[in-house]
């Protein structure tokens, strides 16, 4: 079937919740992805930091060929061993006791934040259900964390939403001091705000965010499904900054393409949800659990990805910045941790997205002038390079 034929029939059985740009990818391999009709292009969106080892990992595809031979699905109602041993790793890698398997972001988040009011109505009654979450956050779609999401723009239409949420600003620790009351039962941020344009706080944030946590017998929940899993440079964002959560969100690139979300907890917060408090049906299967031990093998691998995410990270910024030395007019900031790193322009970023889509670059605008790069974590020097030169292209024309 032609192009031309697929995007007819997307726009007329399709719903149009996504902006699409009139391109049909077939295939993928590694940082490379071709259209359906045949046109090659470098990928840096990377599913929005899922694919993390690229597309079609080798190990990834076949970890899911042997998988979906043996077991796709049963249900939760019995023990299923690949779910098992994911989360022996995941425990084994982190803070936490104890993880509960879902299919997305969304859905972890929707978990912690059950979890979190379930502990404080076990432990202290009904009072302390408020949850305050961060300006400029984005922690899903559903009614719940459209509600803890900090930008109007989503909210639009689905009023009212879940009482008992308050934000402040992010990276504002007197904001967060002066928030917390008696109500709170949890903090829940962003270790990096991805969304709203790969905003870092400062580095001594966390560890006084986890200090008014612990002074007010409040929770700290935070949302690693855009940061998780190597995408900084350590397997989990809050790494760098010296403190551990007391609930932590996974999603994206925790199955290296295959959808699947984790939540992961202490002992302690762990006891209030018991059999019947929460569940979901797909959640932990065994295809999507092989998929993510997998994925997990490759970044854990001798600290390769890791230390390969560091390494990319420094440089992808370092050709960013000189682009930023050589049109100061057009670019005005160059942030980022690993490699999620965003570049915020002082124009609109949509015409250079697609500029760089003409010219066989995928990239990514948010917040409508930011620029945010989310390469697989096996990305090169040459294929950086590349896409610096493209940049350099497109900028010449602007300037």
């Amino acid at each position: 079937m032609e192009t031309k034929k697929l995007l007819e029939e997307s726009g007329h059985y399709l719903m149009h919740t996504y902006k699409r740009f009139p391109l049909v990818l077939k295939k993928g391999r590694g940082m490379k992805v071709w259209s359906w009709d045949g046109k090659e292009y470098l990928d840096f969106v990377g599913g929005i930091a899922t694919n993390c080892l690229g597309h079609c990992h080798p190990k990834v595809v076949i970890a899911v060929q042997k998988q979906v031979q043996r077991l796709i699905h049963v249900s939760n109602f019995y023990h299923i061993e690949p779910q098992i041993r994911l989360a022996k790793m995941l425990v084994t890698h982190s803070f936490a006791d104890k993880a509960f398997f879902c299919n997305s972001g969304a859905e972890a988040n929707e978990a912690a934040i059950k979890l979190a009011r379930r502990y404080f109505k076990e432990h202290v009654g009904q009072n302390k259900f408020e949850i305050i979450a961060a300006v400029n956050s984005f922690h899903g779609r559903t009614l719940a964390t459209l509600t803890v999401t900090g930008q109007d723009k989503f909210k639009i239409g689905f009023d009212p939403l879940l009482p008992g949420i308050r934000h402040v600003e992010f990276n504002n620790v007197e904001a967060l001091k002066n928030a917390i009351t008696k109500e709170t039962c949890a903090v829940l941020l962003e270790p990096i705000q991805g969304e709203s344009g790969v905003r870092i706080p400062e580095p001594d944030y966390f560890k006084h965010v986890r200090k008014l946590c612990d002074d007010n017998n409040v929770l700290l929940i935070l949302d690693e499904v855009q940061t998780g899993i190597g995408r900084t440079g350590k397997l989990f964002a809050y790494e760098h900054f010296g403190i551990t959560p007391d609930i932590m969100t996974l999603a994206k690139g925790l199955g290296g393409g295959v959808p699947i979300g984790a939540m992961l907890t202490t002992d302690k917060v762990a006891e209030a949800f018991q059999p019947g408090t929460h569940g979901t049906t797909f959640g932990g299967n065994p295809l999507a659990c092989a998929a993510a031990l997998a994925t997990l093998d490759v970044v854990l691998e001798d600290g390769f990805v890791l230390d390969q995410c560091k390494r990319m990270g420094k440089y992808f910024k370092k050709r960013l910045e000189d682009l930023k030395k050589d049109f100061p007019e057009i670019i005005a900031d160059i942030r980022g941790m690993g490699l999620l790193i965003g570049m915020e322009l002082f124009r609109d970023g949509a015409p250079i997205v697609t500029s760089c889509m003409d010219r066989g670059m995928l990239i990514n605008c948010t917040s409508g002038n930011v620029l945010r790069f989310m390469p697989p974590l096996i990305v090169t020097e040459k294929e950086i390079d590349s896409l610096a030169d493209v940049l350099e292209q497109v900028f010449d024309t602007l300037s």
